[in-house]
């Protein structure tokens, strides 16, 4: 592979050295180059020192003409990222008027002046060229010199990715576009990681298309990538393979969300939903209502996590003392309380063992699901161990899950 088709990725700050934050921005990034044909010879975090940004700079382009680098673009002394590409490409910084002019425009807007320290995000280089960031006051660069190509980014996640996706993806893509390179991404459910490694072993064998699994909270995702000029052919044998091995077990591809999936069904369907959390954290409401149109179909939510607040809203106190408060009795009953006291079409709930260690007689993880529609209550266990995914995210999938599965069984889709 061209070097130009190798990449290195450059996380800069010390609060990633200190651990006081984790870096996903560098597995963001990892997980897109490949559908650009472009490969990852590593990753690198830095702190914030000139010279020690300035030496890992100068030794990534040693390995790879593509540079990633996020972090280090705020307004602060301490925020060294243009200054460290400025030495290294032999150029002075000075400030661009029209960065100015837009920086003291969003600063008018959130009614304040502007900092006088902020004027060096509107520096720039001669060789490099402002990348608009719509989240932030940070543009990124854009830097091409000597058949090298250096991309600043900001660290906040959310102004990265969105930087990431509607500029930086799509100009290393022009650099690249006379390589054909296509992808596909499904994903399964239900099925454990190691059993989907068995049942995709011969695509490990072949290197076109390429195969990558990946676990995700909403199950495993196959992602396949496929280059040359039949690519599309490759990846339209590969997919067929692969929709004979899982078969209703794959639930989505490409960019399909399961909330996205599930609003949908509801929206055409004309259908409303509630819910009662407790072992979740409101998780489900969150994910819900972060949906683009999740108001026109989710009434609301509520997060019961203590035995008070259940018998306040419905659940009789004679219920939880014998059956206990995680159990599917309970959550049967929270799931009907959920769809009554939001008028709701359909009401679902969640009930779990949030410690690491057993509650009474229940193991840690223990999760139960309950929905409550029109033909009654209905409920499903599950063990997500907990201990393997303290912030409750699996739990939450596996009753938007279950509520999908209950979707395809009204006959929804």
């Amino acid at each position: 592979m061209d070097i130009h088709n190798r990449a290195e990725i450059l996380s800069v700050g010390n609060e990633l050295l200190r651990g006081e934050i984790t870096d996903t921005n560098a597995g963001f990034l990892a997980s897109q180059l490949p559908l650009l044909g472009i490969e990852l010879n590593g990753m690198t975090t830095a702190g914030d020192d000139i010279e020690q940004l300035n030496d890992t700079l100068v030794r990534a382009q040693e390995k790879a003409d593509i540079i990633l680098i996020t972090g280090g673009l705020g307004p602060t002394e301490d925020d060294l990222t243009r200054e460290a590409i400025a030495a290294v490409m032999g150029e002075e910084p000075a400030i661009d008027t029209g960065l100015e002019k837009q920086l003291r425009q969003l600063f008018a807007r959130m009614g304040r002046d502007m900092p006088s320290h902020n004027l060096k995000q509107a520096w720039l280089i001669p060789s490099a060229e402002a990348i608009e960031n719509p989240l932030g006051t940070a543009p990124g660069w854009w830097v091409q010199k000597d058949g090298k190509t250096i991309v600043a980014m900001p660290g906040p996640p959310r102004e990265m990715t969105v930087m990431w996706r509607n500029e930086v993806a799509p100009r290393l893509g022009k650099i690249l576009s006379e390589q054909v390179i296509l992808s596909r991404t499904i994903k399964t459910y239900g099925v454990p990681e190691a059993e989907v490694a068995e049942l995709v072993q011969p695509f490990f064998e072949a290197e076109n298309p390429s195969l990558g699994i990946y676990a995700h909270y909403d199950g495993i995702h196959l992602r396949l990538i496929a280059r040359g000029s039949n690519a599309e052919d490759l990846l339209q044998t590969a997919g067929e393979k692969l929709n004979d091995t899982f078969g209703s077990r794959i639930w989505g591809r490409g960019d399909d969300s399961l909330e996205g999936l599930i609003g949908g069904w509801l929206g055409n369907a004309g259908l409303t939903l509630a819910t009662i959390e407790d072992g979740t954290g409101g998780l489900v409401a969150n994910i819900l209502t972060t949906t683009p149109g999740g108001g026109e179909y989710y009434r609301g939510g509520l997060i019961a996590c203590s035995d008070e607040i259940k018998i306040a809203f419905g659940v009789p106190p004679e219920v939880i003392e014998t059956y206990g408060a995680v159990s599917p009795e309970v959550t049967a009953i929270m799931a009907a309380m959920a769809r009554e006291k939001f008028s709701a079409d359909i009401g679902l709930s969640t009930g779990g063992v949030m410690q690491k260690s057993t509650v009474g007689e229940n193991p840690p993880g223990l999760t139960y699901v309950g929905i409550s529609d029109s033909s009654g209550e209905k409920t499903w266990g599950h063990n997500f161990a907990r201990f393997r995914d303290p912030s409750g995210h699996r739990e939450a999938y596996g009753a938007l899950f279950r509520l999908r599965e209950r979707l395809l069984e009204l006959k929804l889709v």
